[in-house]
């Protein structure tokens, strides 16, 4: 497969460029050569073939061809909206969510998360995802990078969630219905799902209030960084091709 690469600018074609530093760095890590091609793809929709014409000791300078009109999203817009966590599973959640087709995540902090972010350190963490979702993008071919948003209490999200949104709340209680993801008319759905032990009695109840349909996935528990994908899989495989 032809190597991919973001680029965090607008490109144009029959252009030269020098490529960011981290794509420079893979490009020569993979040993390629002037005159290989690869791809490159600015997150504004298709992608553009490209050529190595140099390597230096600290750069890469490409010369941008044909732009290629490609979707490769899914056709709802879903924003995952999660209580973060523990541990390391908030990496390997947002690569997998990426592949799948999300368009947005939106972490939070609930009554039962067992990791604390706030501050600088919750800044640090938004990033370090941002950059997980970049590199999914890279190997599994979109185009459009999905926006990891900055790290918000369940409470203070709540109230400004979006309103034209088809709106889910992933549900361990009895009257949750359907067993998967309903159908909507909607153009975007937003998905919200609790951390470890699932979200408290209050915040349920706090997030049917704001409109959110209850909504579960099987009989199993699943975990908490398990759910939201189970459901994006749910949506990619009843989007048409």
């Amino acid at each position: 497969m032809t190597p991919r690469f973001f680029v965090d600018e607008p490109l144009r074609g029959d252009a030269p460029l020098a490529l960011p530093a981290g794509a420079a760095r893979h490009v020569q890590v993979l040993r390629l050569q002037p005159g290989d091609p690869i791809v490159l793809f600015d997150g504004l929709g298709g992608e553009w073939d490209a050529q190595v014409t140099q390597i230096a000791r600290n750069a890469v300078a490409v010369r941008v061809g044909v732009h290629r009109a490609v979707d490769r999203e899914l056709p709802l817009h879903v924003t995952l909206a999660l209580g973060v966590p523990a541990n390391e599973r908030m990496d390997a959640l947002v690569e997998k969510a990426t592949e799948l087709g999300v368009a947005a995540i939106q972490p939070l902090m609930c009554e039962r998360s067992v990791l604390r972010l706030a501050g600088e350190r919750a800044d640090k963490k938004v990033a370090h995802w941002q950059a997980v979702a970049l590199a999914a993008c890279e190997q599994c071919g979109r185009t459009r990078v999905p926006r990891i948003a900055p790290v918000l209490p369940l409470a203070a999200w709540l109230p400004v969630a979006q309103a034209t949104a088809a709106r889910w709340l992933l549900s361990l209680r009895e009257d949750a219905s359907p067993r998967v993801a309903p159908a909507t008319s909607a153009a975007s759905v937003v998905a919200l799902s609790g951390p470890e032990g699932g979200l408290s009695a209050a915040e349920e109840d706090a997030a049917r209030a704001a409109g959110y349909l209850p909504v579960t996935l099987g009989p199993r528990v699943l975990r908490a960084d398990t759910a939201p994908l189970a459901l994006l899989a749910q949506l990619g495989w009843r989007a048409p091709d």
